[in-house]
């Protein structure tokens, strides 16, 4: 009976891994990525802020998240809160250039968070970024499709991820987003 719960507690262990036991050789305020306007984002300059990363593309379903996520944008920016969009033609979802993608963002949501260039997000081609976020956290960083949510807390790691399907706005990322800004 004993090896039995110990099998299981072994077990139920691993699948804690990604939170319990991320080994973080770097921490997000480490790392940079090209603005849409040719900038560098350097996240040091996030520090002490918490930050949602999402993959983004024009021509998706998920796209009028958008919306949600100029909402919370707007409602969070002043208390610590950093949305990050990240165009990416991984999906093949994805204009052709920045100046498109940017131009579509301003007049179709109104969109003044910070936008990065088209970036890859997945795969051995896949930004820095995103190959941290998988090293250090799992499978669950890595993005499934568009619109999927990476929340960075204060201390430059990963919190939480969201698939695609889970609204900015849904009381699961409001209410994880409140807790630790």
């Amino acid at each position: 009976m004993k090896k039995i719960i110990l099998i299981g507690l072994t077990t139920f262990m691993f699948f804690l891994k990604n939170s319990a036991i991320a080994n973080y050789d770097k921490i997000f305020y480490d790392l940079n990525l090209e603005s849409i306007s040719g900038e560098i984002i350097d996240f040091a300059e996030y520090r002490n802020k918490v930050v949602l990363i999402v993959n983004t593309a024009s021509y998706c379903g998920f796209t009028n998240q958008y919306e949600d996520l100029q909402k919370l944008w707007d409602l969070y920016k002043s208390k610590g809160l950093i949305v990050l969009g990240v165009p990416s033609n991984s999906f093949n979802q994805e204009k052709k250039n920045d100046s498109d993608v940017k131009e579509f963002c301003e007049v179709n949501f109104n969109i003044n968070f910070p936008l990065s260039s088209i970036t890859e997000v997945k795969g051995k081609d896949a930004h820095e970024v995103f190959k941290w976020a998988q090293e250090d956290y799992g499978k669950s960083a890595i993005p499934k499709w568009n619109f999927h949510k990476i929340l960075i807390n204060k201390k430059g790691k990963i919190e939480d991820t969201f698939s695609s399907f889970t609204k900015p706005t849904s009381k699961k990322i409001i209410s994880k987003i409140e807790s630790i800004l």
